[in-house]
């Protein structure tokens, strides 16, 4: 180990054999935390080449066990989103998806700092289990084409000893080290292929679009390497998605937006994210067809119904989508108001995260526990007009929470000056 750190931090290149025998003692044991932490930090400086990078993303997709869908018919493919504020796109792609025939498996995880996590959207419907045995996840899938489940312990167990590591050594910001992490874990699941939503801007992992392009290019590459078909979307990140930032209040929001009656930007992301899963699946035989077949099951209801149903199969209240009151509820409510006339001019989406988070809906470590009913529900978007004193959001408060931190937040999130902003893309790229 000694030569390895010492041959990585002078720029020098790590084997094949070299990199399987790193994951399998990180594995075991065999290789003390120190060392590691010392290789992590000669890797942030000195970095991996490609060819690295797909060796140490293949050793830690096979450090673990692999899912196996060979019983289930039909294209299965994988969905992720490297993270965001009001990102619950998962909750409608998913179901879109399956109700124009593609199998979607979909594994995610918990939320931590300002960025939400889709199991805990999904939690806060009362009764819905996201832990499935291998057995009721196949069936669950090969009846309505797709589920939702937490991360499995034993996929990529490397990965998570790994990242364990770079959380607190400082090594979390290296290109090869995030594209391996999240694909290692991708190529363990099993899928047939795999459709990426990379966020760009200030509420996301990568905040500048030339870092986001270049992780993006990374992980396409990853795929075609072990032959796992990959599409990469670079979306945007700097305001929050939607208007909903929360854990229920996310989960209503979605559900509106499968009824047809979502926030633009929402609808037109869930859109297209399973636009690309219908034609990298071979559904259609291009982009615009696959949009056409997504676009008729949104407005159909097939999507809405594929949803019901796989909520009721996995435990969960079914009655939520008619009546999102069911839905948890926050302790008390308290309304922000604009300081000043103008026009919104931006929002600051990992400020808004971190708002809902002193809220209650976020953790700052794994074991906190969230209040589900907690969040923020805003008013304005980039380019509203507003009075001063106008309510420009909704502070949903959890139990045992107050509201100061999170309105000082919000009230530095929300910048409002005298001219209207220019609009961005909500997509900024496609890798293929």
């Amino acid at each position: 180990m000694v030569d390895l750190i010492v041959r990585k931090r002078e720029g020098g290149r790590l084997s094949r054999e070299e990199i399987d025998a790193l994951v399998a003692g990180v594995v075991d044991g065999s290789i003390p935390d120190y060392q590691i932490a010392a290789l992590l930090m000669a890797i942030v400086w000195r970095g991996l080449d490609d060819e690295e990078t797909g060796w140490l993303t293949d050793a830690m997709a096979r450090s673990g066990g692999r899912v196996d869908w060979s019983a289930v018919p039909g294209v299965k493919v994988g969905k992720h989103s490297t993270g965001g504020v009001g990102d619950k796109l998962t909750l409608v792609v998913v179901p879109l998806a399956a109700a124009c025939g593609v199998i979607v498996p979909k594994s995610s995880g918990r939320g931590l700092g300002h960025t939400g996590g889709t199991i805990d959207k999904l939690e806060s419907i009362p009764g819905f289990r996201t832990t499935l045995g291998r057995e009721e996840l196949l069936e669950v899938v090969a009846r309505h084409g797709c589920a939702f489940v937490g991360q499995s312990a034993d996929l990529a167990p490397a990965d998570k000893k790994l990242y364990a590591l770079r959380d607190v050594t400082g090594t979390v910001e290296s290109l090869p080290l995030i594209a391996s992490s999240i694909m290692s874990k991708k190529i363990a699941e099993g899928t047939d292929a795999l459709v990426l939503d990379v966020k760009v801007g200030r509420g996301a992992l990568m905040q500048d679009p030339a870092d986001a392009r270049r992780l993006a290019a990374l992980m396409v590459a990853i795929g075609r390497q072990v032959r796992l078909p990959t599409r990469a979307v670079l979306t945007a990140m700097d305001a929050p998605l939607g208007r909903a930032v929360g854990n229920a209040i996310e989960v209503a929001e979605s559900i509106e937006t499968l009824k047809g009656r979502g926030p633009e930007d929402v609808t037109e992301l869930a859109v297209t994210l399973a636009s690309h899963m219908v034609a990298i699946a071979g559904l259609e035989p291009d982009d615009s067809a696959a949009r056409a077949r997504v676009e008729a099951a949104l407005v159909s209801g097939a999507a809405l119904e594929r949803f019901r149903a796989v909520v009721a199969r996995q435990g969960g209240d079914p009655a939520v989508i008619d009546d999102p009151s069911r839905l948890p509820a926050p302790a008390s409510r308290r309304t922000a108001t604009a300081r000043r006339s103008g026009v919104v001019t931006a929002i600051d989406a990992r400020r808004v995260g971190r708002a809902a988070m002193t809220l209650g809906a976020g953790r700052e470590r794994l074991d906190t526990v969230i209040d589900h009913g907690a969040g923020i529900v805003l008013h304005v978007s980039p380019g509203a007009q507003v009075r001063a004193g106008d309510p420009v959001a909704d502070l949903l408060v959890g139990a045992g929470r107050t509201a100061d931190d999170a309105e000082r937040l919000l009230d530095e999130a929300i910048a409002i000056g005298d001219a209207a902003p220019a609009h961005g893309p909500l997509v900024h790229d496609v890798v293929r």
